[in-house]
C-alpha cells in the first residue's frame, strides 16, 4: 500500500518524485549502502528497522528512543534516521484521552512504542500480555520507568484465547483501549483480542489492525457506545510525517482524510 500513499502525497505537494519497493535480503543490506545513499530518502521496514542503524550517520530523538528506524532522510549526503511510526500513532489518537486510564493489549514492536508514548502522555497504563511474553512485557515496564520514573504502569496476564475481564485488576474501568496485536486481522476477521465484557465502560478504542476496514473489535466497541478507530489512519499519518521530514511538506486535514478513506476502500 505504501507506493499508493506516497505517490498521492507527492502529487498533493506538487513534487515530481517516484516511490518504489525494493526487496533486500537481511544479509545483503550492508552491501546496499551505496544504493541507499543515492536516494533522497527512503522508508525501511521489518526486518531492517534495527539493522539499518549502523548504516545511517545520525539518529533523530524518536529513533534513539525506540532503537528503531523506519524513515531515512538524505540531507546533503548525511543519512538521518527517524521513527515516524510513533508520529503516526500520536497523530491518530490526538483527540483520545491518552492521559486517562488506558488498557493496552500486546507489547511487541508496535505495542512497545504505544506503551511508551502513552506513559509519556501521563496515562495510567495497564499492559495486557501473554504469560509467554512476560520477559518482553517486563522489559517494556523497565524502559518506561527509565524514561519517566513516576509513570503509572502495571501488567496483566491473558489467561485464555482472549483477554477477559477476570484477567484485569478487580473493578478496573478504562477510558481507552488500544489493541497492538494482530488478532482480528484478515483473513481471521471473526476474532477479537478481548471478550466483549472488557469493553464495558470503555469510551474510546484504537485498533492498530487496518485490514479489514471495520474489525470485530471496533464494531463491538461501537455497538457498546464507544468511539472506535482502526489502523489505516496510523499507516497514512506515518507516511505524512515522512514527507514532512523529506520535503517540509504540509497537508490539509481534509486531503489526508481523503487518502485514509480511499485506502480503506481499496481493502
Amino acid at each position: 500500500m505504501s507506493p499508493f500513499i506516497h505517490e498521492r502525497l507527492f502529487a498533493m505537494a506538487g513534487r515530481e518524485a517516484s516511490y518504489t519497493l525494493t526487496d533486500i535480503a537481511p544479509e545483503h543490506l550492508e552491501g546496499k549502502e551505496p544504493y541507499l545513499r543515492s536516494l533522497q530518502g527512503f522508508n525501511i521496514t521489518i526486518p531492517h528497522k534495527m539493522a539499518i542503524i549502523p548504516i545511517v550517520d545520525e539518529l533523530d530523538e524518536s529513533a534513539k528512543r525506540y532503537n528503531s528506524v523506519n524513515c531515512v532522510a538524505n540531507q546533503n549526503g548525511k543519512l538521518i534516521g527517524y521513527n515516524t511510526d510513533c508520529d503516526g500513532f500520536t497523530m491518530s489518537v490526538k483527540e483520545y484521552p491518552m492521559d486517562g486510564k488506558v488498557l493496552l493489549i500486546g507489547c511487541g514492536g508496535v505495542g512497545r512504542m504505544m506503551a511508551i508514548e502513552t506513559a509519556l502522555e501521563g496515562g495510567d497504563l495497564t499492559i495486557a500480555a501473554l504469560k509467554s511474553d512476560a520477559a518482553l512485557a517486563e522489559e517494556v515496564v523497565k524502559e518506561i520507568k527509565a524514561l519517566k520514573s513516576d509513570a503509572k504502569v502495571q501488567l496483566a496476564w491473558i489467561s485464555g484465547a482472549a483477554l477477559d475481564k477476570g484477567d484485569l485488576p478487580g473493578g478496573a474501568q478504562y477510558d481507552l483501549l488500544i489493541n497492538a496485536c494482530p488478532v482480528g486481522m484478515f483473513p481471521k476477521v471473526d476474532r477479537m483480542p478481548c471478550t466483549p465484557a472488557v469493553l464495558d465502560g470503555v469510551k474510546f478504542v484504537f485498533d492498530a489492525v487496518y485490514n479489514p476496514k471495520v474489525t470485530l473489535l471496533s464494531k463491538t466497541a461501537r455497538e457498546k457506545g464507544a468511539k472506535a478507530m482502526t489502523g489505516m489512519a496510523m499507516l497514512v499519518l506515518q507516511a505524512v510525517a515522512a514527507h514532512e521530514i523529506w520535503d517540509g511538506a504540509s497537508y490539509k486535514t481534509e486531503d489526508i482524510n481523503r487518502i485514509i478513506s480511499d485506502m480503506e476502500d481499496l481493502i
